[in-house]
């Protein structure tokens, strides 16, 4: 059986705007990765250890943009803003459908 990799943010569907798109933004805005790197051809068990990273990044804050300090708020809060414009571009819709 062959193992899946991610597309990478810029290919991924709903301009990014998925589960595994919001880890690497979160990486981009605790400094875990570069805002270079898209993780486009990374493996699942790449991805799950990113995943612990951004966790544990998140744990102080208790996982909500609201607590954290200045500097990472307003770099979320930039990130987010970029990636809702493109994703919105693309077409993508922030309302929940019926099976989400």
């Amino acid at each position: 059986m062959a193992q899946q990799s991610y597309v990478g943010i810029d290919q991924d569907e709903n301009g990014g705007m998925t589960h595994l798109g919001r880890i690497v933004r979160d990486a981009w805005v605790f400094g875990i990765l570069p805002e270079s790197e898209k993780c486009a051809g990374w493996e699942a068990s790449q991805m799950q250890n990113l995943y612990e990273k951004v966790y544990e990044a998140w744990e102080p804050y208790a996982h909500l943009p609201s607590r954290l300090p200045d500097e990472l708020r307003q770099r979320h809060t930039e990130i987010y803003a970029q990636a809702i414009m493109i994703a919105k571009s693309k077409g993508w819709d922030a309302e929940l459908e019926d099976d989400e």
